[in-house]
């Protein structure tokens, strides 16, 4: 196993339970529903692309670049993707109601998850065992 992705993916998913039990309970009454529900599809992606890290580990002895380009595409997809919906979800409570620019962020991390399966799935079809 991958000692570099195992560690990332611990760092994430504990991130991901501290900010779901933020989100459970320091923000119901604090912000909308409608951005309390946009905060748990930041945390849900959150914990399935934790775990789909941790299942890419797995596969860490194989060596090739499919692994490698999923460990990126992955870890960028969380932080994009996820980050991007937590702070658009908070953003009248922190005070940053301005930035728009995140919007058009959270896509490309969605586009980074999909680059992640793609090359988990070349990384199985290439693995012989």
């Amino acid at each position: 196993m991958n000692k570099q992705i195992i560690l990332v993916a611990a760092l994430f998913g504990m991130l991901a339970v501290i900010l779901g039990a933020f989100g459970a309970h320091g923000l119901e009454g604090k912000i909308s529903d409608y951005h309390l529900n946009t905060w748990k599809t930041a945390n849900q992606y959150h914990f399935y692309h934790t775990l789909a890290l941790l299942f890419l580990s797995t596969f860490s002895r194989a060596k090739n670049s499919s692994i490698r380009v999923s460990f990126i595409a992955f870890t960028l997809g969380i932080l994009l993707f996820s980050g991007s919906l937590y702070i658009l979800s908070v953003r009248s409570l922190i005070g940053i109601d301005g930035w728009s620019f995140l919007g058009p962020i959270t896509p490309l991390g969605g586009l980074c998850f999909i680059v992640g399966w793609i090359g988990l799935f070349i990384a199985a079809m290439r693995n012989r065992s």
